[in-house]
């Protein structure tokens, strides 16, 4: 079992993309590259491994459980691993966040079960039945857009009352909602934006931290966000703002098309994406490349 607690999963973690060589298959190497790049250059202090940036939909049981232990060997002895282990099944849930913990995850991160559209008594058995199975803390992943159904304040209310759950991931997109839930919830439950675009406004309510996809090539400057804020408001509105262009490529086409085109880029092997996915048309690679470039010269110049 993990000895890491929830504090270590720190403020920035990026939700990392699956490469996938040429005909399809998992690229181990350069997804323990990757990994160790999101860490040691993008300042992530830790890694969601196969979540839906990760095209979890699409990976098998054996490859998310490859993932996990590649990403733990990259980089396992200075970030925080945290596993997707969620579902739309339930028992499947609970065997991923059994073998995330065995294989030494940091934590496990569950999605509204997608298409089953449970309703709110499910939605609580679901989560609570996963979460008792493992020690771990577990990170609730509230996405309605993804999922058709909303984690209302209610049950996650109710939720956080079982001491492993420890916080959410919130990228329903309903502000008057995440800010009930900053109002109601236990000083130790944390509130992790899922929308790059929102991370500013939701630690100005007192949320933590982002479980990001612009991490990947953003990473540093959003490090910097989180630790101008709240000490310094004016220098965190300011990235925030000059982010944002960023934000809106990285979620122009279908995620995560766009930001493994950006870091292909950027000399990785991962532009591969697995059907239903496809790339994007050349004109809009240029564009996204272009958004990518008029960022980077502008803050570092």
């Amino acid at each position: 079992m993990s000895t890491r607690t929830p504090k270590d999963w720190g403020r920035l973690l990026t939700a990392m993309v699956t490469p996938f060589d040429a005909s399809g298959n998992l690229n181990e190497a350069e997804a323990a590259r990757i990994a160790t790049y999101l860490v040691d250059v993008q300042k992530n202090d830790g890694i969601v491994v196969a979540g839906t940036t990760g095209e979890s939909p699409t990976l098998s049981v054996e490859e998310k459980l490859r993932l996990l232990e590649i990403t733990i060997e990259a980089v396992g002895d200075r970030a925080a691993v945290v596993f997707g282990a969620g579902t739309y099944n339930t028992a499947e849930s609970v065997h991923l966040a059994k073998a995330g913990e065995r294989l030494g995850a940091d934590g496990i991160m569950l999605v509204n079960p997608y298409y089953s559209r449970p309703g709110q008594e499910g939605l609580y058995a679901h989560f609570s039945t996963v979460a008792g199975a493992t020690g771990l803390p577990v990170l609730l992943y509230n996405i309605q857009p993804r999922s058709a159904i909303n984690l209302d304040t209610e049950t996650l209310a109710r939720l956080w009352q079982i001491p492993n759950i420890v916080g959410v991931k919130e990228a329903s997109g309903n502000m008057a909602q995440i800010q009930e839930v900053a109002r109601r919830k236990p000083d130790a439950f944390r509130i992790y934006s899922g929308d790059d675009a929102l991370t500013l406004p939701i630690l100005a309510v007192g949320g933590h931290g982002v479980v990001s996809v612009a991490g990947h090539v953003v990473g540093a400057e959003i490090k910097a966000l989180l630790d101008h804020f709240p000490s310094n408001v004016e220098a965190a509105r300011k990235l925030h703002l000059a982010l944002l262009p960023v934000y809106g490529a990285v979620f122009s086409a279908p995620n995560p098309v766009p930001v493994k085109w950006l870091l292909s880029k950027l000399g990785f092997d991962c532009a591969e994406v697995r059907l239903p996915l496809v790339q994007m048309t050349p004109g809009h690679s240029t564009e996204v490349e272009k958004i990518f470039a008029d960022f980077k010269s502008l803050t570092q110049g």
